[in-house]
C-alpha cells in the first residue's frame, strides 16, 4: 500500500535587504516533522535555542551582547554545523543573531518561530500589535497563537526534532515573562539552559537564584528544581565563552547534572 505524505504550502519571503527565506505555517504539532522535511531541515544536528531580550539595554551592555553573538555564538554555530532556533522577529537577541550571521557570512540555518497573528510579512502593511520578521533568518515557521509566549512550546518542540540524538542547548540573555515560558519549555524537553549573567532581568534573577543557599523566588522554583543550568558572566572574555560552550556541546554535555560555571 502506498503511503501518501501530507504536504504543507511553502512561501518564499523576499526582504528589502535582498535576502530571501522559506516559510511555512503549521496548525498542529503533528505537522512539524513534515514541515521540517519540506524546508529541507532533515537529519540530526546540534541545536542552539536563543531566548531573551536586548531592548532597553544601556549602550555598553548592548555592545557586550553584540560581541557575544559576533565573536562566539555565530562562529561556533558555523564551526559545529549547528541549527539555531529563536523567535524570529527583528528585535532584541533575534536581531542580534540575524545580524551576526550576516556579518560573518555564515551558512548555518537560522530558524525563526513566531505566532502568525503577531508578525507581519515582508512587503505587507503593518497591523496593530504585529512586529516585522528579522531579515537575515533562513527559515520561518509560523504557528497558531494570539500573544507572545504561544510560540514557546513550538520552539522547544522544533529544537528537539532538529537535534534528535545530537546535543541541544538553550541560551538565555536578559529576558522577561515570555523568556521564562521559553526556559520552562526547554527544561520540560530536558534541554540544558546556559544563563548569561550580567545581561539583566530574568537572566540575572536566575543566576542569583542558582547560587548556593539562595532564596529562590516562587516563580523560578520549578525550573531550578527540574532543570540543568550553566552560568556565564557576560563581563568575561567572549573567547572563553566560545571555548567552554564548544566543550559543553561535546564531552561535558551528557555529564551536566545541576549547575555548572562556564
Amino acid at each position: 500500500m502506498q503511503v501518501l505524505h501530507q504536504t504543507l504550502p511553502i512561501a518564499k519571503f523576499s526582504f528589502t535587504n535582498g535576502q530571501t527565506a522559506q516559510a511555512i505555517n503549521v496548525q498542529d504539532h503533528t505537522q512539524l516533522p513534515t514541515a521540517l522535511r519540506q524546508l529541507g531541515l532533515i537529519g540530526s544536528h546540534p541545536v542552539l535555542v536563543v531566548v531573551g531580550g536586548a531592548n532597553n539595554l544601556e549602550p555598553p551592555d548592548y555592545d557586550r551582547l553584540q560581541h557575544l553573538f559576533l565573536d562566539s555564538l555565530a562562529p561556533l554555530a558555523q564551526e559545529l554545523g549547528m541549527v539555531i532556533v529563536d523567535g524570529g522577529t527583528n528585535s532584541g537577541v533575534m536581531k542580534l543573531m540575524g545580524q551576526a550571521r550576516s556579518t560573518i557570512h555564515a551558512s548555518f540555518p537560522l530558524i525563526g518561530v513566531a505566532p502568525s497573528n503577531k508578525v507581519y510579512l515582508p512587503n505587507q502593511p503593518q497591523t496593530t500589535g504585529t512586529h516585522p520578521l528579522e531579515p537575515h533568518h533562513t527559515h520561518f515557521i509560523l504557528t497558531p497563537g494570539s500573544k507572545w509566549g504561544d510560540e514557546s512550546p513550538w520552539i522547544a518542540a522544533i529544537a528537539s526534532l532538529l537535534s534528535g540524538d545530537s546535543p541541544s542547548v538553550t541560551v538565555l540573555l536578559n529576558g522577561g515573562n515570555v523568556s521564562l515560558i521559553d526556559v520552562r519549555e526547554s527544561v520540560a524537553e530536558g534541554r540544558p539552559v546556559v544563563v548569561i549573567a550580567g545581561t539583566g532581568r530574568l537572566a540575572d534573577k536566575l543566576a542569583t537564584a542558582l547560587a548556593p543557599e539562595a532564596d529562590v523566588p516562587e516563580e523560578l522554583s520549578p525550573v531550578i528544581r527540574e532543570g540543568r543550568f550553566a552560568l556565564f558572566d557576560v563581563s568575561k572574555p567572549t573567547a572563553r565563552f566560545k571555548s567552554n560552550l564548544k566543550h559543553y556541546f561535546s564531552d561535558q554535555y551528557s555529564r551536566l547534572q545541576a549547575v555548572q560555571m562556564l
